[in-house]
């Protein structure tokens, strides 16, 4: 398995921001199932940098929490059946499985671990959870879809240790 964390942020940040990355990464490969050793790459990053890429790949301009870019067109999300046979999603080198990139802006992990009162290390499993699962192929266009994220996401969650306490304080890094 291969996690390559790239922390571009400008500020020191005060949580095990590794150890949270790497736990949930292992956590939703681990429920949906993916039989392969992986390969993703996440970068930390500020609300420029994001908002930046926000408009070069999605044509929007405005900052975001989390960019997603799989590298996996699924049939079926999270569907592993057939892969063996399709060496182009798979690292030569290493044999791994190219999942693909993970973006997130540490600008909004603290601005929103305030706003919905919880810890930063729930917000940055949250949304790194959230982008495996779009690694994974799941999306959120229906509602159906949604209410389906919703509940693999707070699994991981909740699978890692990340969940909300009744006494959390607004922007505590517990």
């Amino acid at each position: 398995m291969t996690i390559s964390i790239e922390n571009e942020y400008r500020e020191t940040l005060d949580l095990p921001y590794e150890e949270i990355i790497e736990r949930v990464v292992n956590a939703a490969l681990d429920q949906e199932g993916c039989p392969y050793e992986c390969e993703v790459n996440v970068l930390l990053t500020d609300d420029g940098a994001i908002e930046e890429m926000n408009r070069e790949f999605r044509e929007i301009q405005k900052s975001t929490d989390v960019l997603s870019f799989p590298m996996i067109d699924y049939v079926k999300a999270a569907d592993f059946e057939g892969f063996d046979d399709r060496g182009e999603l798979f690292n030569p080198e290493t044999g791994e499985l190219l999942l693909g990139d993970i973006v997130v802006s540490m600008d909004h992990v603290k601005a929103q671990a305030r706003e919905y009162g919880h810890s930063e290390k729930r917000e940055l499993a949250f949304l790194v959870a959230h982008s495996m699962l779009h690694l994974l192929g799941y999306d959120h266009m229906e509602e159906d879809e949604r209410i389906l994220m919703e509940e693999k996401q707070e699994t991981i969650l909740q699978s890692c240790g990340y969940v909300r306490e009744e006494n959390e304080s607004a922007g505590s890094t517990v």
